[in-house]
């Protein structure tokens, strides 16, 4: 079964609710030798994406959304533990979601990927404060902490969080990860808030973290310094203009 086909056929009976019909496709998906792996990323993956695009466009109703998003977190939760498990790599990752996230799906299958690539996993999940986070990062002490957003309203209180992690300077190693919609849809949104990574997948995240590149952070923002670029110019213009 194709790749195409089998995710026309999955959103399909998704977008219908039916729960019995959603784990046939993905029971005939793994016996006909796909792994976990592939399930969740070349299945789950995209198929959260378009649910995502089809709600924001008002192609689906919110109750179609929810509906599709349990029934992928069922499966999720059934095929984590179909998942390999990689050698320790003795690195720890929160992995988290801002605090007003009620899609957690995405982070859910990011921290499965981690705990399966060998890492030390910490799923917070949303509903937390920044507070919370940042009380538990500074207890833990992990090598990436990684938020999730697909709010355009979220970018605010992440980046709160980001400036105070740098503020306080307690872990100056950890590297800070993004990933989600709201940094899919906006270009260099990652940079301009201050994160040192930024994931389109959950692929991604595992394949940046592995890296192990040092945090090269710089105070200064890159929206900083367009809206002082924007003032300037406007200040210029005036002038222009009164002579």
């Amino acid at each position: 079964m194709g790749k195409d086909k089998i995710l026309e056929r999955y959103l399909n009976v998704l977008l219908k609710g039916d729960r019995k019909a959603c784990r046939a496709v993905i029971e005939e998906a793994l016996h006909s030798g796909r792994t976990a792996n592939s399930v969740y990323m070349d299945i789950i993956w995209p198929i959260m994406v378009e649910i995502e695009k089809l709600l924001r466009s008002d192609k689906i109703t919110p109750t179609q959304e929810h509906l599709a998003t349990r029934i992928n977190r069922t499966i999720v939760d059934q095929l984590q533990n179909k998942l390999p498990h990689k050698p320790s790599k003795n690195k720890k990752i929160v992995v988290c979601c801002a605090s007003d996230e009620l899609q957690e799906l995405g982070a859910q299958i990011m921290a499965d990927l981690f705990e399966s690539d060998g890492w030390e996993v910490k799923f917070l999940g949303g509903g937390l404060t920044n507070d919370d986070i940042l009380a538990f990062t500074n207890e833990y002490g992990p090598d990436i902490l990684l938020l999730y957003g697909t709010a355009p309203k979220q970018a605010p209180g992440i980046r709160q969080l980001i400036d105070t992690i740098i503020a306080v300077n307690a872990w100056p190693n950890m590297r800070i990860m993004v990933s989600g919609g709201l940094f899919n849809r906006t270009d260099g949104l990652w940079q301009e808030i201050g994160a040192d990574l930024f994931a389109a997948t959950a692929l991604d995240a595992v394949r940046l973290a592995s890296q192990d590149s040092p945090v090269k952070r710089s105070i200064q923002r890159t929206i900083n310094r367009r809206k002082r670029k924007n003032t300037r110019k406007t200040a210029n213009d005036s002038k222009e203009s009164s002579v």
